[in-house]
């Protein structure tokens, strides 16, 4: 189980604080699939920090009884004078992952062949993308965190990682923040809104969806 108790957030600006979100309050059981809906600059990608561990609250405790993924978005922390099978080695040993087991899971999901010899710098965007992804699904995280839609590769790729995530690693808990209802209704069985520095709840998607699209009004 992963438990948010009043998290709040600020950023200080030339303008003064601006506080992204207040008294965020979540709670995300094992196998859930969660979406949490917001406009652009709502603070989701804040909130996606905050539970990956790669920023920290300013007020409030998160309780982590699930392992959580690095999100599955995040491309940009690799070492770009390694190449991707060093990159590998090292997120292997970073997880306490068994390296063989991973690299034979990446190459075989990723499909980037002899470029996982070459320096990481060298990746496009979608390169990277499709090994942050792989490495992801390659370590056994008991919850995915996912910022925006999965737009890593082709449509081919795409339905590979939607089937991944929905079907084989259907006892896993994902958590999903688009602005896209759409997506969320794909991928998710429960939804909140961030809206006006609060995250909402509701009792189901519709609810969710209508107070959503009238928040954007």
């Amino acid at each position: 189980m992963i438990r948010l108790h009043n998290i709040s957030k600020k950023f200080e600006t030339q303008h003064g604080w601006n506080t992204v979100f207040t008294n965020v309050n979540l709670e995300i059981n094992k196998g859930e699939k969660v979406g949490i809906l917001g406009r652009n600059g709502s603070g989701k990608s804040t909130l996606v920090r905050i539970l990956g561990g790669i920023a920290t609250p300013d007020e409030g405790v998160i309780e982590k009884g699930m392992s959580i993924s690095w999100p599955l978005a995040l491309s940009g922390g690799f070492q770009g004078s390694l190449t991707g099978l060093d990159n590998i080695r090292f997120i292997s040993r970073l997880y306490n992952a068994n390296y063989a087991d991973v690299l034979e899971y990446v190459k075989d999901f990723s499909e980037l062949g002899s470029y996982l010899s070459e320096p990481a710098k060298t990746y496009s965007s979608g390169m990277r993308g499709r090994l942050a992804f792989a490495l992801s699904l390659a370590i056994d995280f008991d919850c995915f965190l996912i910022d925006e839609v999965l737009s890593v590769g082709d449509d081919r790729f795409r339905a590979r990682c939607h089937e991944e995530l929905t079907i084989k690693s259907k006892d896993r808990s994902i958590i999903l923040v688009s602005h896209n209802p759409a997506t969320i209704k794909q991928i998710c069985n429960k939804a909140f809104v961030l809206s006006d520095k609060k995250l909402h709840h509701f009792d189901n998607l519709d609810a969710a969806f209508s107070f959503y699209q009238g928040a954007l009004q």
